[in-house]
């Protein structure tokens, strides 16, 4: 089932919601239509797991980047660069699922809008504990808002993924970083 939800994750991240069909998926998929609604009752249910499993997935990649003997400054400087690479190439044209749905669904699904909300929120916190480790270890000012800090944040890299997204992704990953780090100085 995962291996099927990892599929259906790419279609969506391409194509959108409103624009990815039942075909498109059992197709994706390798699944049977008979199938497919015998694992799930509609699409819109595909793309709740699909959803699911893409932002527990990414919340377990950051935990794994930030997850070293580093000081808090190192390790959020390494976050934002695994920000820069998706929005590069075509992990960057593919998109963030995430972002994707706050634009086209979470308006109008009360169900998506709280996913995104929830995923945003998770993240923004990742970011200010980062912030905090860095203030604890003094690898980043004490002056710094955490909570402040870490929404800036969560605007750059969210904002980040809209323009890869497009095609237009930050020059290089370093200079995007020494930049986005400013903020904790």
């Amino acid at each position: 089932m995962d291996e099927a939800l990892d599929k259906a994750i790419r279609v969506f991240r391409e194509r959108g919601y409103k624009a990815t069909s039942i075909g498109d998926l059992t197709e994706a998929m390798a699944l049977a239509s008979g199938s497919l609604y015998k694992a799930f009752r509609d699409k819109r249910a595909v793309f709740l797991a699909a959803f699911d499993r893409y932002a527990e997935r990414g919340a377990e990649q950051l935990r794994r980047i930030a997850d070293t003997p580093k000081s808090g400054r190192e390790r959020l400087s390494e976050v934002l660069a695994f920000y820069v690479e998706n929005s590069h190439g075509l992990e960057g044209r593919r998109g963030c699922l995430v972002v994707g749905s706050a634009v086209e669904l979470a308006i109008h699904d009360p169900g998506v809008a709280a996913r995104v909300k929830a995923s945003l929120a998770r993240n923004e916190a990742f970011f200010a504990n980062l912030i905090r480790e860095g203030q604890s270890d003094g690898s980043i000012s004490e002056r710094i808002d955490a909570e402040a800090t870490a929404r800036a944040l969560i605007c750059l890299t969210q904002g980040m993924r809209v323009v890869g997204k497009a095609g237009r992704p930050p020059p290089d990953a370093a200079s995007f970083v020494e930049i986005a780090m400013k903020l904790a100085d």
